[in-house]
């Protein structure tokens, strides 16, 4: 799988890009065939709290997956969209098998 990570309005270091593509990379034991994944970082200024947006588009034959989550670190919004992903994933997997029967 291809990741593509973007960071908008600051630059995100090694150790998150890092972090974020093994996380990503986790996702193939639930459906292999995942082509790419792009990644968007954001900050959200509202007022003193900044919140962090990851949101992950998921590139698979025949369909796209999207996820948007927020929290206080990149950490925790990467933990909540992969668990969101795998579940849209397993769904996925599951309609192409009754699809097919």
């Amino acid at each position: 799988m291809k990741v593509n990570t973007k960071s908008v309005h600051f630059t995100a270091d090694h150790k998150l890009i890092t972090f974020i593509e093994h996380k990503l990379h986790k996702l193939e034991q639930y459906f292999d065939r995942i082509v790419q994944a792009d990644v968007s970082l954001k900050l959200e200024n509202s007022g003193k709290i900044r919140d962090k947006i990851v949101e992950i588009r998921l590139f698979i034959p025949g369909n796209t997956l999207f996820i948007k989550e927020s929290s206080k670190k990149f950490e925790l919004s990467t933990d909540l969209a992969v668990a969101s992903l795998k579940r849209q994933l397993i769904r996925y997997k599951d309609r192409l098998r009754r699809s097919r029967a």
